[in-house]
């Protein structure tokens, strides 16, 4: 017998709500009555964050987002990340668990001298979701910094965060000279200290990755979020082991996303 005409549809949905956003797009398939359920509104809200509210009115985003179906909601964020934050934050979800993935653009990061003209600049490029994005000039030591409050992300979930950027053409000053990546909990042990070439020569193993915006980037480590209110993990990038002239890097952010069980 059919499980729709033994329990209450209320009773299926909290049971496909306690599943995942995977599994309820297959049960949708089973029948015409798993999909009107597992399709529902009731089902797709238990998926979103509890505060996904908050952060669409507080966004760029139009109001009309909030009166989507919560499935087309759902997939909306997944596929079309939102501005937050004044503009200087992108956030989506994470398609297969549903949990929050940030970008913290450059304008939100401690950038050392970019409000210095003859070091930093600001500039737009079209295949940038910021309106601005850091492009450094020349600097002989670089330092880049930034913070989020835990509870801004998902609790009890393994997150890695990573340094994004570009590298123009008459770039000089990190073929050679090692940065530092470091990641960690405020109030808990410093975290490892990764160093890493942003622009190795072609015959070396390429730390930095494609995306598939066109950006590279490159991981800086990674931190467990249980269930913190109030603590704020940080992380930086920094080379100040030299005064070598540093020039051509374009800073579009740094990303905290999920991991996942399979990554290394």
């Amino acid at each position: 017998m059919e499980i729709t005409k033994v329990l209450p549809d209320d009773c299926i949905s909290l049971i496909i709500s306690l599943t995942s956003p995977r599994d309820a797009c297959r049960l949708a398939l089973l029948s015409h009555a798993f999909n009107s359920i597992a399709d529902s509104n009731a089902v797709w809200q238990m998926f979103l964050p509890l505060d996904y509210i908050h952060i669409i009115s507080n966004s760029s985003s139009p109001p009309s987002l909030l009166s989507l179906p919560k499935k087309d909601l759902y997939s909306t964020l997944c596929y079309h990340p939102i501005l937050t934050h004044n503009g200087d934050m992108k956030f989506q979800l994470e398609k297969e668990s549903g949990k929050k993935w940030y970008m913290v653009g450059a304008r939100a990061l401690s950038i050392q001298w970019v409000d210095t003209p003859r070091h930093w600049t600001w500039i737009s490029l079209p295949d940038s979701r910021f309106c601005r994005v850091a492009k450094l000039k020349n600097v002989g030591r670089l330092e880049i910094k930034g913070k989020v409050k835990l509870n801004t992300l998902s609790s009890n979930t393994n997150y890695e965060a990573y340094f994004v950027f570009k590298l123009v053409r008459d770039r000089y000053g990190f073929r050679h000279t090692p940065v530092e990546l470091d990641v960690s909990i405020e109030g808990t042990a410093a975290g490892e200290v990764r160093s890493v070439i942003l622009d190795p020569p072609r015959n070396m193993p390429q730390q930095a990755k494609e995306r598939v915006d066109g950006w590279l980037e490159i991981e800086m480590g990674e931190f467990f979020n249980g269930f913190e209110n109030d603590r704020t993990v940080e992380f930086s990038l920094r080379e100040d082991h030299d005064d070598q002239p540093k020039r051509g890097l374009i800073v579009q952010g740094i990303e905290l996303r999920p991991k996942h069980k399979n990554n290394r």
